[in-house]
């Protein structure tokens, strides 16, 4: 059972951080209801407050308030998901780039070693919860070493909508494997200081995931 919050004292940001992540999980699937009651008793806040939420959230595209409805999880049309990873692989490639340019060849050390026989583990044992992880991490890092904050809110605004898809596309055959070795080269480039290749890979991990998603769509969508 999910932890009631304390009266009060969940704001807006820490309710649509919360609420982002499950939606981002599926913990609340695409058509879900989200029930302004039910979530104000499990915060501890007003209704009112929830709904300041839902304007963020609806914001972002991912609920819909609709009349007599109520807020419901988006569904997102196979053409907006193709589109998404279009627009993810240029943000990415830039990302990339500016991460390598702005930081010190040694800041991904650690990443590097993280990838290396841990990662291997990972996907020789089926964790792909910790790879998922291990992969999470580094996208954070690049975020952060990017320094660009329009680029973070909108990468992180993509993420929302695709993380569940990352999720599902993770399991196919042979795309963990894959995706590690796509993951390597990137880190190499970057422990270089190489900001064109570190662009020029990530944008081409981000095709390879599409052309996945493409080959399973009819499981996947």
């Amino acid at each position: 059972m999910r932890k009631r919050a304390a009266a009060g004292q969940a704001g807006v940001f820490e309710i649509v951080a919360s609420l982002r992540e499950r939606i981002a999980s599926q913990q609340f699937a695409s058509g879900s209801p989200l029930r302004e009651r039910e979530l104000s008793e499990e915060f501890g806040v007003s209704r009112s407050r929830i709904r300041e939420a839902f304007g963020a959230l609806e914001e972002r595209g991912l609920i819909e308030r609709i009349p007599n409805r109520g807020a419901v999880v988006t569904r997102l049309e196979h053409s907006q998901v193709y589109d998404l990873f279009d627009v993810r692989e240029m943000l990415e490639g830039l990302c990339a780039r500016l991460a390598t340019r702005k930081s010190k060849p040694a800041d991904w050390d650690d990443l590097v070693r993280q990838f290396g026989r841990p990662m291997e583990k990972h996907v020789a044992r089926g964790e792909l919860d910790a790879y998922l992880e291990t992969y999470e991490r580094l996208r954070e890092r690049m975020i952060a070493a990017a320094d660009n904050p329009l680029l973070k809110d909108m990468l992180g605004s993509i993420h929302d909508k695709t993380g569940v898809l990352i999720r599902r596309i993770i399991i196919l055959p042979g795309r963990a494997e894959r995706g590690l070795k796509e993951h390597r080269a990137l880190l190499a480039a970057m422990r270089k200081g190489d900001a064109d290749a570190a662009e020029r890979l990530k944008r081409r991990n981000i095709r390879s995931s599409r052309e996945y998603l493409k080959r399973y769509e009819d499981f996947l969508l």
